[in-house]
């Protein structure tokens, strides 16, 4: 991966690579779930304690091969483990859940001592070729270096996934030897020492090809999250939401969406963001851990944290930071910023308007370029606005500072103290005109000739 990332930490659609994989693992409700960390396990682990705190770690301290790894795991649970073990990659983010419990349904099934998850893919060249027999049980795996040419012409593959009897598995790994080129314990070995045993070896074939890829570089990176966001969003689709492009659409794993939502061209959604019913998000959208409700429209929109109540409208040009909370039919319009702002029902915030740490009462509207200030230099300052309060262009509410129900403030004022209810306040500096400044201070200029003009134009008149 060419990163100071490890490669399963690295994300797509809102999750890292071993995270896509533990959540495919987790619907085979387990009763235990071992990593096996090694390289940079302290970030990992790290990771696994925020993403997955049920999950156990067992150490691998010398990456000797992924028999030692599984061993590894094994020895985490007490050295063998009764039922079926099931082995997965973490960096194969696009394994399903499905295609894991068709692989432990075929290993009870039939019987089997192990069962590999093998996929049928268009090109072989590079992977170990699956070879059976007239049975259909599992002969060998044979890398593609050392494949004839009538195993080359085999299109099924080892996917590196498998399902194995939990004691046979513990007994047979104490018997891979290490006489091989790389001087590492395979796990694909016991394959064959099971099978030299007299236990049958079988295969479950993935139903798409794709679920198994392993990610070794940023261009399969690309192309994965190319794949898992067409499955997220074929998903919403079938359940109900309009998705206007596709193309142009991202969403985490994470989203979730109930019917008649439309999500329009250029949008991202991320983390834990939900769209009600009936909502429309997009155009050029950014939504990250938001709640948008139902019949609420958000255009052109950036929101973090937020809530977006129902028939509400945000933007366009709009950012939502964390803490915003717009109530039923309210408004935050064109060039709006809040944050830590609770906005009450069918109250406006219109155009050109800083709002944040603040609280704001129903039926409400601030007015144009409008800024709540909260900040001292040192600390954070709250505001509270009431409801059905009308206030002018050009406002300065300086928290700490109330703004009572029903109160009106002009145009230009900057608001220092409390506003009783159903008053007025107006707070800004008498206007003063000097005339013939310009004339005196700016002789010759074109605002001076404008002037002359007009004041001729004045007499003429008159």
């Amino acid at each position: 991966m060419k990163s100071a990332t490890p490669k399963v930490l690295h994300d797509i659609c809102g999750r890292s690579l071993v995270g896509h994989v533990l959540t495919a693992a987790g619907e085979l409700d387990p009763e235990n779930l071992v990593v096996v960390v090694g390289h940079a396990r302290e970030q990992v682990t790290a990771h696994l304690a925020e993403v997955a705190p049920a999950v156990r770690t067992a150490v691998q301290e010398e990456q000797n091969g992924t028999g030692h790894a599984v061993r590894m795991g094994l020895e985490a649970l007490g050295g063998s483990v009764d039922g079926t073990v099931v082995v997965v990659c973490g960096d194969t983010p696009l394994l399903t859940g499905e295609t894991l419990r068709q692989l432990s349904a075929t290993h009870s099934a039939d019987g089997n001592a192990v069962t590999v998850l093998t996929a049928e893919v268009p090109d072989a060249t590079g992977y170990g070729r699956i070879v059976r027999d007239d049975t259909g049980a599992v002969t060998a795996i044979v890398e593609h270096k050392d494949a004839s040419e009538t195993q080359r012409a085999i299109r099924e593959i080892n996917s590196g996934v498998f399902a194995f009897d939990g004691a046979l598995l513990a007994d047979a790994l104490k018997k891979v030897r290490t006489d091989n080129s790389q001087g590492e314990e395979y796990l694909t070995d016991v394959l064959g020492i099971l099978r030299e045993a007299g236990h049958r070896v079988g295969a479950s074939v993935a139903g798409d090809h794709r679920e198994i890829a392993g990610i070794n570089n940023r261009v399969q990176l690309s192309e994965a999250r190319r794949i898992l966001n067409d499955r997220l969003l074929t998903a919403a689709m079938l359940s109900g939401v309009t998705v206007v492009d596709p193309a142009t659409t991202w969403v985490d794993a994470t989203v979730t969406f109930e019917r008649d939502v439309v999500v329009h061209p250029g949008t991202q959604l991320h983390g834990g963001t939900h769209l009600a019913e009936g909502c429309e998000v997009g155009p050029n959208s950014r939504l990250t851990d938001t709640r948008v409700g139902a019949g609420a429209r958000v255009d052109n929109t950036v929101a973090v944290g937020a809530d977006v109540g129902p028939e509400a409208s945000v933007g366009p040009f709009a950012y939502l930071r964390p803490g915003t909370r717009l109530g039923r039919k309210g408004k935050i319009g064109t060039y709006v910023e809040t944050k830590n702002a609770s906005i009450g029902e069918g109250t406006k915030v219109p155009h050109l308007s800083y709002v944040g740490d603040a609280t704001i009462g129903e039926f409400s509207n601030i007015g144009a370029a409008s800024v709540f200030v909260n900040y001292d230099g040192e600390h954070k300052h709250h505001t509270t606005v009431g409801s059905h309060c009308k206030t002018g262009s050009d406002n300065m509410f300086v928290a700490p500072v109330t703004v009572g129900d029903g109160a009106y403030t002009a145009a230009g004022s900057v608001i220092t103290k409390d506003v009783p209810p159903g008053s007025l306040a107006v707070a800004r500096g008498q206007q003063r005109n000097i005339e013939g400044w310009v004339a005196r201070k700016r002789p010759g200029s074109a605002a001076a000739k404008a002037a002359e003009a007009a004041s001729r134009g004045a007499v003429e008149e008159g």
